[in-house]
């Protein structure tokens, strides 16, 4: 999930994956073994599989469930075969929304995306419709505990293309070709990042209170809580005050 109130979205997103660690596995072994069926098992040629391999390990996924995805892309294993894709369209106040989604059924996944725009006031739309409204970047968060004009040189020096501190947090940028080399830098310098992924970054933010973000934020739930939905971006703008209400 994307958008601004940044901090408080990765707290409630953290407590979001705590609160549903069986989901979470089930999408990296997912996107594990699309990665390696595309690159290959080897992490040091394949991009992909290296930045997801990083997330499970993140999550505290076992050793196991991590190589047998990885066979299962591979076909050392017997597995299903994934289609991966978008849906693009508008939730409630007009926010653009992206659902990034793999699944070994699209029948059954564009019924479920539908049903949850629909419930929540949202309408799907088609592609290319707001796509363009986003940029895909690296991003890391680190928390302002961190000293910012360390990371600051380390991350511009490293290919970084911009890091702000705002909302308590720091947050770095970077083209997704110089995502691991900016990563890698800041880690070899001991600092512990809070989240780091290739994203997409909305170019401007639609503000949206009251109803309408408390609608808005059920409906990215039911989106990220469907095992077939890998991803969810969406361009809001909701106030620290009105995030903090809608999460309790």
């Amino acid at each position: 999930m994307a958008g601004h109130s940044k901090w408080a979205n990765i707290k409630h997103r953290k407590g979001a994956q705590d609160a549903k660690r069986g989901k979470i596995f089930t999408k990296l072994i997912k996107e594990i073994t699309v990665a390696a069926k595309i690159g290959g098992a080897d992490l040091e040629a394949n991009a992909r599989l290296r930045l997801a391999v990083d997330k499970a390990k993140q999550a505290n996924m076992p050793k196991d469930n991590i190589d047998r995805g990885i066979k299962k892309g591979t076909g050392d294993l017997d597995g299903v075969t994934y289609e991966e894709d978008i849906f693009e369209g508008y939730g409630p106040g007009g926010v653009a929304v992206i659902v990034e989604f793999m699944t070994d059924n699209r029948t059954r996944t564009v019924a479920d995306v539908r049903h949850a725009f629909n419930k929540y006031g949202g309408s799907l739309g088609v592609s290319g419709s707001v796509a363009f409204m986003f940029d895909r970047k690296g991003q890391i968060i680190f928390t302002d505990e961190n000293d910012f004009d360390t990371i600051f040189e380390v991350a511009l020096e490293a290919g970084a293309e911009d890091v702000k501190e705002e909302d308590g947090i720091i947050e770095i940028v970077t083209d997704p070709a110089e995502f691991e080399t900016v990563k890698n830098s800041l880690e070899e310098q001991g600092f512990k990042y809070q989240s780091a992924e290739v994203t997409m970054i909305p170019q401007n933010l639609n503000p949206v209170e009251g109803k309408q973000a408390e609608s808005l934020m059920k409906m990215i739930d039911i989106l990220e809580d469907n095992d077939d939905v890998q991803n969810v971006y969406a361009n809001f703008d909701i106030s620290d005050d009105e995030m903090e209400k809608i999460l309790g």
